[in-house]
């Protein structure tokens, strides 16, 4: 999982040249394995253009990221990210459920914006497992579930049924126990409001038993309280992939919700002439102009149209040559695809929805604009 702190760290490093490769393998924008195609492009291209003592020293590392994009194809999810350096002994691998712009870097330090960058637009989720006694703190991003830390209070005293003296002062001993309990969920409110602020957590489920969960949340300060979109019934000793499958629910209701809610600032600016598009079309004459900040299109929406097999000039009408290179102009059924990676190659954000009979109505597709 990305953390910001080790981008950091590795953005830093110096001692030598690194080779740093982001690699779009998402199979919406791939349909017939292209990348391989773009890899083996940028990797001819680089080794071309780079100075030959330059090319001595990372020759084993453009040999090594060959070798691993080659043999792992099963593996990848829909961005790749390697970066390599022999001379300092690293490497690090980084396969993502976001696409990335095709990008092959070579220079003394690690090329990290585009990591940096999926961190600052894809929320990152915190999930707070808690009880009267122990609480577990775990991070949700991108599909993937991390446990990042825990609090326990060990010596929080228990009931017991004891008669006699034990009987009469059993109101002080439980107001003893729930000062002990309180004095332990102060400590987890304190530790997930410095968590949540220092990891830039957008979201939070809590989880646990309903009456922990419920007194947790009467001591959450505001800006923790505003962040919490739901709650779940888990146990404490719940596996990483069972918590994940647990809050997976609340957080797919979250983001179905803010998909609507993109949906309709972006038909209402479109409507509007507010830097927005509607149509294939609109969006296609924006993407020659690079003018798109975010794509946005329904997962099912499928079109035909026209494409350059020379320079990559897209059309929705039928035309011979294309107007830019006079290369020859291919019938496609995957206009979308296209679009979507010559977005990614933009450096413009991408948002798939799951269903949207209002966008499917305004044109299926859309983008949000620069200028």
């Amino acid at each position: 999982m990305l953390d910001r702190r080790e981008l950091k760290e590795i953005a830093s490093m110096e001692g030598g040249y690194f080779v740093s490769l982001y690699l779009n393998v998402d199979p919406m924008f791939n349909p017939k394995g292209d990348y391989m195609v773009h890899f083996k492009n940028m990797m001819k291209n680089t080794m071309d253009s780079l100075d030959k003592a330059v090319y001595k020293v990372v020759k084993d590392d453009l040999e090594k990221i060959e070798k691993y994009v080659t043999s792992n194809k099963r593996i990848f999810k829909k961005g790749l990210a390697l970066i390599s350096s022999t001379a300092t002994s690293f490497w690090k691998e980084y396969n993502m459920n976001v696409p990335v712009k095709n990008e092959l870097i070579i220079d003394k330090t690690p090329y990290t914006k585009p990591l940096m960058d999926i961190l600052d637009n894809y929320q990152r989720f915190a999930v707070l497992l808690v009880d009267k006694e122990s609480a577990r703190i775990f991070i949700v991003h991108l599909g993937e579930i991390v446990e990042y830390g825990e609090v326990h209070t060990p010596d929080i005293p228990g009931k017991h049924k004891k008669g006699g003296w034990f009987a009469l002062s059993q109101n002080h001993y439980e107001r003893h126990i729930d000062y002990h309990i309180g004095m332990h969920l102060k400590d987890v409110v304190e530790k997930v409001d410095a968590f949540i602020s220092g990891e830039y957590i957008g979201r939070l489920v809590i989880g646990g038993s309903e009456e922990a969960v419920s007194m947790v949340k009467g001591m959450l300060h505001k800006t923790v309280l505003d962040k919490v979109i739901g709650t779940v019934r888990i146990e404490m000793f719940a596996k990483n992939d069972e918590v994940l499958r647990k809050v997976e629910p609340v957080i797919s209701a979250y983001e179905k919700k803010k998909e609507e809610e993109t949906v309709e600032r972006l038909i209402s600016k479109a409507m509007k002439s507010e830097n927005a598009v509607l149509g294939l079309d609109n969006v296609i004459n924006a993407l020659q102009e690079q003018r798109v900040m975010k794509l946005v299109f329904v997962k099912d929406y499928k079109a035909n149209g026209y494409n350059c097999s020379a320079c990559g000039y897209m059309s929705v009408q039928k035309i011979d040559s294309c107007p830019f290179c006079k290369g020859k102009m291919e019938a496609v059924d995957y206009m979308v695809d296209l679009a979507g990676e010559k977005a990614i190659q933009q450096s413009a954000l991408i948002e798939v929805v799951s269903e949207s009979k209002k966008l499917m109505d305004a044109g299926g597709i859309g983008a949000f604009l620069r200028f």
